[in-house]
């Protein structure tokens, strides 16, 4: 065969083959959301499942006691679709925070983003500020931004230039994260009583336990929009992989890209944060494993780390409820187990490269 049809064969195959993974990927995710539904402390048939989504969303008429029907429309769909919502929330940011700053251990929660909105959240719920006029997630938002900008500030005075030094953006982030997790343990000592107190540190850690269906719009609102302008911005983010003068020399627009992406990931984790509390990790794991899975290129690596950041929530929070018999674990506890060896992974690979 001559090198033409091959050629234009395997091209395609190409657009077959991506086709093929994202019918797969999307089926993973409906996966994950159906048991997500279908575990849990409780156990309930396959079948009830399946009885009560069809009474609710295509007017079936099948008999079934109301607290079964609540457990799994009010409980635990809401819950499986803000972990979805959460985890390609938290994802998305990731790969905007790495390919920004150029660093393999740029995420909201190692940045200090995550401390800052928690800050921001707990300012708002405990001590009041805003007077009832400013709700959790306004109050998570501009915690977030004060935490970038303090850390970009401390990286600036350390001589970094800026968002030029990942390296020193990430040292700056570790102890302004540290700050505010001072700040916020130092609030909810001072102003919340014992039991207050208990609750807060308990969502902190990452808790779906109390999500409603309001919570599960605004989530997966807030996920979508982000995921769009990552999209629209995706040959921006190609090009700032190599620097941000490589970017400017190849006419993209650097103080405007870097303000709405940066934006982006920061309202996108204080969301997530004001719902579920700091789940750490996410940001860190997923797009390593989607790049390993779909390559560098963002065009395929943002929807691929937002799915799989989705499903990879999902499976946290049902090992989170399963995992110890009659108790529920904080999820921050199950991604942390398992972000944390992966920290350490990237690290050492990084200080390899460098020798």
């Amino acid at each position: 065969m001559s090198a033409a049809p091959v050629a234009a064969a395997s091209a395609l195959r190409k657009p077959l083959h991506w086709a093929l993974l994202g019918l797969g990927a999307a089926l993973a995710l409906l996966l994950s959301v159906a048991l997500g539904i279908a575990i849990g402390e409780t156990a309930l048939s396959p079948s009830l499942v399946l009885q009560v989504l069809a009474n609710k969303l295509f007017g079936a008429n099948y008999a079934i006691d109301p607290i079964s029907q609540g457990i799994v429309w009010n409980y635990r769909l809401p819950r499986a679709l803000v972990a979805a919502s959460c985890g390609a929330g938290l994802a998305v940011a990731g790969v905007i925070l790495q390919s920004m700053l150029r660093n393999a251990l740029a995420e909201p929660y190692l940045l200090g983003i995550s401390a800052g909105a928690s800050t921001g959240a707990v300012l708002v719920s405990v001590v009041g500020i805003g007077a009832g006029a400013i709700s959790m997630t306004v109050g998570a938002f501009f915690g977030a931004l004060c935490a970038f900008a303090l850390v970009a500030l401390l990286a600036h005075a350390a001589g970094s230039g800026g968002l030029r030094n990942g390296g020193q953006i990430v040292l700056a982030g570790i102890a302004g994260s540290q700050l505010f997790n001072a700040l916020t343990s130092l609030i909810i000592t001072k102003s919340g009583s014992a039991e207050q107190a208990r609750g807060i540190m308990f969502w902190l850690l990452g808790s779906l336990s109390g999500v409603r269906w309001p919570d599960t719009v605004l989530t997966a609102c807030i996920a979508i929009t982000g995921l769009l302008l990552c999209l629209l911005h995706t040959r921006a983010l190609d090009a700032f992989t190599f620097g941000s003068e490589s970017a400017a020399a190849l006419g993209v627009p650097v103080r405007r890209v870097q303000l709405v992406l940066l934006l982006v990931a920061a309202l996108m984790t204080a969301v997530m944060v004001s719902i579920v509390g700091a789940i750490g990790f996410v940001g860190l794991v997923i797009p390593h494993a989607a790049r390993m899975l779909v390559g560098v290129r963002h065009r395929r690596l943002v929807p691929a780390s937002a799915m799989m950041g989705a499903i990879f929530l999902i499976a946290a929070d049902v090992l989170s409820r399963t995992l110890i018999r009659g108790q529920v674990l904080p999820i921050g506890v199950i991604t942390a187990l398992v972000g944390a060896p992966v920290f350490a992974c990237i690290l050492l690979r990084s200080q390899r490269r460098q020798r």
